[in-house]
């Protein structure tokens, strides 16, 4: 069988312009799969593994990129808070409209600070954060994008970066289509997350864009069951 073709230059609905509360209801439906699904397992799982011998009352600085409806910055808050870790993090978006919405739904957590910005020019000094993520945004680039997104990753953190997105794949686009069917509400979520899955790169085109940002030591980790891929480096 041949190998899925990837949807170059393809628009996703929440990308145009939308109603707030629509957008927002599709925000909160990216949450729900990324909770249901090991989304937001993924990374937390991945953080607490560049974590490993760094001391539990140790402030950390984490950045994350293309934030969206803010679901990842409050799962680590909520996981810091748990184990007593001081924590930081650094939300940013592009969208003006998003990042309001993100406020919203992460107050009562003054742990999150909120960015306006672009991850292609990330707006802060080099080593400026223990660790710098992205979840569900690489897809969104590309080819000739995504290496300066990557390398602006690993010029902003001290420690590593993760970078979890969606596998491209026949297998990934029957499990999304039908998850979005049935957890989903939002007619932007239903029609944006299969589209999403034919935007992704494989895994041997995620370690070319590596290649290409300049990265060494770089891992790519798939996940099958959840569609995912986890892209690490740990920084020496």
């Amino acid at each position: 069988m041949a190998p899925l073709p990837r949807a170059v230059n393809a628009r996703e609905l929440h990308e145009a312009e939308a109603l707030p509360a629509e957008l927002e209801e599709s925000l909160q439906d990216v949450a729900r799969l990324n909770r249901f699904f090991g989304g937001t397992w993924l990374t937390r799982a991945r953080v607490a593994r560049l974590l490993d011998g760094i001391a539990a009352d140790r402030p950390v600085t984490i950045l994350d990129v293309g934030t969206g409806g803010a679901d990842l910055p409050v799962a680590l808050v909520r996981w810091a808070r748990r184990r007593g870790r001081p924590i930081q993090v650094l939300a940013l978006d592009r969208n003006e409209r998003i990042l309001a919405i993100a406020r919203r739904l992460a107050a009562g957590y003054p742990e999150i600070v909120f960015l306006l910005g672009d991850g292609l020019r990330l707006p802060v000094k080099s080593g400026a954060v223990d660790m710098a993520l992205v979840s569900l945004t690489l897809h969104h680039l590309e080819p000739a994008e995504a290496p300066t997104l990557l390398s602006e990753l690993n010029r902003a953190a001290r420690l590593g970066v993760v970078v979890n997105d969606l596998v491209r794949s026949r297998l990934a686009y029957c499990l999304v289509w039908l998850a979005t069917r049935l957890f989903a509400r939002n007619r932007m979520s239903r029609h944006d997350g299969p589209l999403s899955v034919l935007r992704a790169y494989t895994p041997a085109e995620t370690l070319e864009l590596a290649r290409r940002a300049g990265l060494t030591d770089v891992r790519v980790v798939r996940y099958p069951w959840l569609s995912r891929q986890a892209i690490v480096w740990r920084k020496r």
